[in-house]
């Protein structure tokens, strides 16, 4: 990469984690709000169903509510600041050590695995069927549309009747955890793959119109290369757009599949933190979702610039 494109580079990662700051303020000042606006005073809000007398009196000196509001405020930021989400009083346990222990390794582990599903789905399936007709090319239109319209839950529970009780070639509790990641995996993946397969598709095939495309046939390359090596490469943009949407989906998808599944994770953790009122771990995990989905939309900006290269010439 040359030394213009680097600065090119680096003027966009600036100019749109600029323009996130907002996004993050907006979020942890709802997280601040939810503890004001939420039914009863906050420290029951905080502590939920459990607590005793002193417990109060540690709540109300930790989030400083006996001060006033603006200085919560303050003493909330400066608490992000030092990365202290607060102190779980359901679990005993700090909000941090919640998230970040073996809950978010598990998650992250299916968020990935359903993430190299979709990688290597949705291209596969719109480079083969792109400007194809045919029984084959049909079949797979009908079937994107409706794993893209079927509920997560749903999709889970026919992935297991199939694989593991009817083929019984993947399991859902039993054997090694690369066996039992496939099918939640799978159950993330299918959706999300579906709906990028018909954007890059329809990349795909506008690129194969294109005067380039009629001009690299003159010149004798395959079908099968053009479309790996031009048509793939233009569909990407409007994949990348949608990799936010992406990205959202992955995140609020382990909630139904960990479930589903019965496999450990953020996903679980949210639930039990709803159903006992346990409002820090609950902010917890929004401002976790909040702060990934912002590094993931800047990763998909600089990406940007690496797919289209004209944009490097667009922001110098």
């Amino acid at each position: 990469m040359s030394a213009a494109a680097r600065r090119a580079l680096l003027r966009r990662a600036f100019a749109v984690t600029a323009s996130l700051a907002g996004t993050a303020w907006a979020a942890v000042t709802l997280a601040f709000a939810a503890v004001h606006l939420a039914p009863g005073d906050p420290v029951t809000a905080i502590m939920g169903d459990s607590g005793d007398p002193d417990q109060r009196v540690r709540v109300e000196r930790e989030w400083g509510l006996d001060r006033p509001l603006l200085a919560q405020y303050g003493h909330y930021l400066i608490r992000l600041a030092h990365g202290d989400l607060g102190y779980s009083y359901v679990r005993g346990e700090p909000v941090t050590q919640v998230l970040f222990d073996q809950e978010f390794t598990a998650t992250a582990r299916l968020a990935g695995v359903a993430a190299l599903f979709v990688l290597l789905l949705a291209p596969t399936l719109a480079v083969a069927t792109a400007g194809r007709g045919g029984p084959f090319a049909r079949a797979v239109s009908g079937a994107e549309l409706t794993l893209a319209s079927a509920p997560t839950f749903w999709l889970g529970l026919i992935l297991i009747w199939i694989f593991a009780f009817t083929l019984h070639v993947l399991p859902v509790t039993s054997g090694g955890e690369s066996q039992r990641i496939v099918l939640p995996g799978l159950t993330l993946a299918l959706p999300i793959a579906a709906v990028l397969a018909q954007v890059m598709r329809v990349g795909i095939e506008r690129a194969l119109e294109q005067p380039f495309a009629v001009t690299a046939r003159a010149r004798g390359i395959g079908e099968t290369r053009l479309r790996f090596r031009h048509g793939l490469r233009h569909s990407l943009i409007p994949a990348a757009t949608l990799a936010g949407w992406a990205v959202g989906g992955l995140l609020t998808g382990t909630v139904v599949v960990e479930e589903v599944f019965g496999r450990a994770g953020l996903g679980r953790v949210t639930v039990e933190a709803v159903t006992y009122k346990d409002l820090p771990v609950v902010l917890g995990v929004a401002l976790l979702t909040a702060a990934i989905y912002l590094a993931a939309t800047v990763a998909i900006e600089i990406a940007y610039l690496w797919i289209d290269p004209r944009l490097q010439r667009d922001s110098r």
